[in-house]
């Protein structure tokens, strides 16, 4: 058996960027399931939730490129959270390939319940808040960096 040559030190898996934010992604989710599981909702749904928690009124298009997701893989989630009576879905007048959600009542009585999970995320990352916004200030200009080369 052939030993494997000495580890190009660019390779090492643990020096990627991209690895550190995929594994950093995965916790953090892990983190927000036992949340979300109380709210009734998964990771995904949550995001489209805040969306429209921040803005009522979107479009499906306008939701999943805040999301930065394609809308037909969109669709399905939302189909599931109007099933669950916390949205509803409907055609534009103007164009019926327009589809327009809207936050039921019981989808803004959920963001109510919803307004702790931020306090347990800062819990349960050990940082401070100042250095969670500026990690977070810092990803969303690397993110603004790649959609501008992409």
């Amino acid at each position: 058996m052939s030993k494997n040559p000495a580890p190009c030190e660019n390779l090492m898996l643990d020096n990627q960027l991209c690895f550190a934010l995929h594994s950093t992604s995965l916790l953090m989710t892990k983190v927000y399931k036992p949340q979300l599981q109380a709210l009734g909702l998964t990771y995904p749904q949550y995001l489209a939730m805040m969306v429209l928690w921040e803005e009522d009124g979107l479009t499906v298009g306008e939701i999943s490129s805040r999301l930065l997701t394609d809308p037909g893989s969109l669709t399905p989630l939302l189909k599931r959270l109007e099933a669950e009576g916390l949205l509803s879905r409907t055609r534009s007048r103007e164009d019926e390939r327009v589809v327009v959600v809207e936050l039921t009542q019981a989808g803004r009585t959920l963001q109510e319940k919803a307004m702790g999970i931020p306090q347990c995320i800062l819990g349960a990352s050990g940082l401070q808040l100042e250095q969670l916004r500026t990690l977070q200030s810092d990803l969303i200009a690397l993110r603004r960096n790649l959609q501008a080369s992409v």
